[in-house]
């Protein structure tokens, strides 16, 4: 292709001609264009006046074949469905976008034995890989880490991993929801209620965040031993919760707290159905404050949890570490009871 007197290729110039023209390598001019904070002011500059007299704009495409990047990072959830795991991805999404970069999604559908090949997999074609909420077990999550790095971990507090190649402490930071303070204080909701007969309804049993709520209800009741909490197989979804109907009728429980707002819903239109009133007969927690919650008959009370912010967060430490520089402390966000029209005065105080 014939270039002109200023020796850029007719057609268009390129981000090697910005580079010749600035005098700087082809990745300094890839972080200036890409919005980067870590280029020296007086550089930046020059790449950007460079850039303006060349009439250069970036191409992604281009950007990603010559530095070896796909302006890609990957992202692994549970349950996609879920509209918890939708709000972080928002977040997360609106953060990359600002930065250039495009956000990939897999979905394990609750999948614990999937997540490590999926993980791997999507890692492979992109920059890095936020895992949100995995269910695998702590042992294969702190063995698999190392191989997905750079990596972020949401509602995990992932255990230290070491690099087998390098024997150097493998960075993954982790910002996570408190599970086991908010149902602590759904559980204080419900007794200053006069609830001493309550039901707790189990999510995934490899879930960490259903661990944590399981460890709120042992010392629950360890300090309150007028309370009888117990716990019954449920699951995640709406049609789990709607299953679980006559486990809730059966225990005699007073009020019932749900694993999340998804299962209370479910819950719900199944009491409904069976002429059983809410809260009249029984109170229903949830745990999320999804959209829908407020909405529900009656509206559902449940522990908000600041989930775009969980996302956004993850990006930007995300975003430390494909810059190379060292990621923010972990986060740990306390959810906070919403008291709602699904929970009132125990029918009964044994």
């Amino acid at each position: 292709m014939a270039r002109t007197k200023s020796g850029v290729r007719r057609g268009g110039a390129t981000i090697a001609d910005v580079a010749a023209r600035a005098g700087v390598s082809l990745s300094t001019v890839s972080r200036v264009m890409n919005g980067s904070t870590t280029v020296d002011a007086a550089l930046a500059e020059r790449v950007r006046e460079a850039a303006s007299s060349l009439g250069y704009s970036a191409s992604p495409l281009a950007r990603s074949l010559v530095l070896g990047t796909t302006q890609t990072i990957a992202v692994v959830v549970p349950d996609l469905g879920n509209p918890t795991f939708q709000g972080a991805l928002r977040g997360l999404s609106d953060g990359a976008s600002e930065r250039g970069y495009h956000v990939l999604v897999a979905d394990s559908h609750e999948q614990a034995s999937d997540e490590r090949v999926l993980a791997l997999d999507a890692r492979r074609r992109c920059d890095g890989i936020v895992l949100c909420a995995p269910r695998m077990p702590a042992e294969e999550l702190a063995a698999v880490l190392p191989l997905l790095a750079p990596a972020v971990v949401i509602n995990r507090i992932p255990e230290p991993a070491v690099a087998a190649s390098t024997g150097a402490d493998t960075v993954v930071p982790s910002v996570i929801a408190d599970y086991k303070a908010g149902l602590t204080a759904l559980l204080d909701h419900l007794y200053e209620l006069g609830h001493r007969d309550m039901l707790y309804l189990a999510g995934s049993r490899q879930a960490a965040s259903n661990l944590n709520r399981l460890a709120a209800i042992r010392e629950f009741q360890a300090s309150h031993s007028d309370a009888s909490i117990a716990t019954s197989p449920c699951g995640v979804g709406f049609e789990d919760g709607h299953a679980s109907a006559q486990a809730v009728v059966d225990s005699g429980a007073t009020a019932v707290l749900a694993f999340n707002d998804l299962v209370a819903m479910g819950l719900l239109s199944a009491l409904g159905e069976r002429g059983i009133r809410v809260p009249e007969d029984v109170s229903v927690t949830g745990f999320d404050d999804i959209p829908f919650a407020r909405y529900t008959t009656p509206p559902l009370t449940t522990a908000a949890i600041p989930v775009e912010e969980l996302g956004e967060q993850a990006w930007q430490r995300m975003w430390s570490l494909l810059e190379g520089m060292a990621p923010a402390h972990d986060l740990s966000f306390g959810p906070h009871v919403v008291p709602r029209g699904s929970t009132g005065p125990a029918r009964r105080v044994r």
